[in-house]
């Protein structure tokens, strides 16, 4: 019987309630370790504080989903983002729609997950035709992670999640890229006003058909992105000089097919990650991991080193 039930995938219930308590003990110590290290959001009513130590601010503000707004840098007190903030739900696009003015407008739920993550769950409406769901994570004190997931309830055509963060300083943006006017050698590539007003680095040409599909034609403010070179990994930094900090953004290449942002002197400070660009079956799923570091004294190769690791942490 016990041979049996293995080749088949059947647990017995000693094993399940094992499962059960393996899971619960993991979840305990992964909460008591969050905790110790202040690594972990405080729920006060629909919002969701957070002191890492490094950085301070509030994840949901007035039960909004627009990410981490306020933000600001514990050392020295200095904000970090303007409104709507750090990786917020932005456009939900596919090939002829766009669903709602933005994620910041759905309305959601949250709770905290193990007493230390924030999940924000979006439920299918008239308006969006697929659920959505969020989880915000401290994996260190100036790294938070965000899992993306889309389960579609119609047929979705190279569907989009426009996944914004909006700095306060921070004005110059570099792009890891394929430079071609070094044969294509990697290298960080700026966003000057003299090369284009709004850039777009794609990950490939299927990644350009997506993006000239029309999906940007479509109201509220419309925008003409200028197609940059080709991405060599989904990784973006925003660099602030002054302040000698910089901020890294990147995501799992399979479902990130574009990185965009606005010329350096352009008011938003934001950079834009293009999450999925896939079709999606009625009932089907599929997530996306994105990081976003904010430290100091942050070389170019220290940038990319920051990116393998974060690629090897998904293993």
């Amino acid at each position: 019987m016990h041979e049996y039930m293995e080749r088949n995938g059947i647990c017995s219930r000693r094993q399940f309630s094992f499962g059960i308590f393996a899971a619960t003990m993991a979840g305990f110590a992964r909460a008591t370790f969050a905790a110790a290290n202040n690594l972990a959001f405080t729920a006060v009513e629909k919002e969701f504080s957070f002191d890492t130590g490094v950085l301070r601010g509030t994840l949901h503000a007035k039960g909004q989903s627009r990410g981490l707004f306020p933000a600001s840098d514990c050392r020295t007190g200095t904000a970090l983002t303007k409104s709507p903030g750090l990786f917020s739900h932005y456009r939900l696009l596919d090939d002829h729609m766009r669903y709602g003015t933005a994620g910041w407008d759905w309305a959601s739920e949250t709770r905290l997950l193990g007493g230390c993550d924030v999940e924000v769950k979006w439920s299918a409406d008239d308006q969006h035709p697929f659920d959505m769901m969020a989880v915000y994570h401290w994996s260190a004190p100036n790294t938070l992670d965000l899992t993306t997931s889309v389960t579609a309830r119609k047929d979705l055509k190279r569907f989009e999640v426009f996944l914004a963060s909006y700095f306060e300083g921070f004005p110059k943006t570099l792009v890891y890229a394929k430079d071609p006017v070094a044969c294509g050698k990697k290298a960080f590539i700026g966003a000057s006003k003299s090369d284009a007003v709004w850039h777009m680095f794609p990950r490939d040409e299927e990644s350009v058909k997506i993006i000239k599909d029309g999906r940007w034609k479509m109201p509220p403010h419309p925008v003409e992105w200028t197609i940059r070179p080709m991405f060599a990994a989904p990784l973006a930094v925003r660099r602030d000089a002054a302040q000698g900090m910089a901020a890294i953004l990147m995501a799992q290449e399979r479902n990130c097919f574009a990185i965009a942002s606005p010329h350096d002197e352009e008011g938003h400070r934001s950079v834009y990650l293009s999450l999925f660009g896939r079709d999606f079956k009625p009932g089907e799923s599929a997530d996306v991991k994105s990081r976003l570091i904010i430290d100091r004294d942050v070389s170019d190769d220290k940038a990319v080193a920051l990116y393998e690791r974060f690629m090897e942490d998904q293993k």
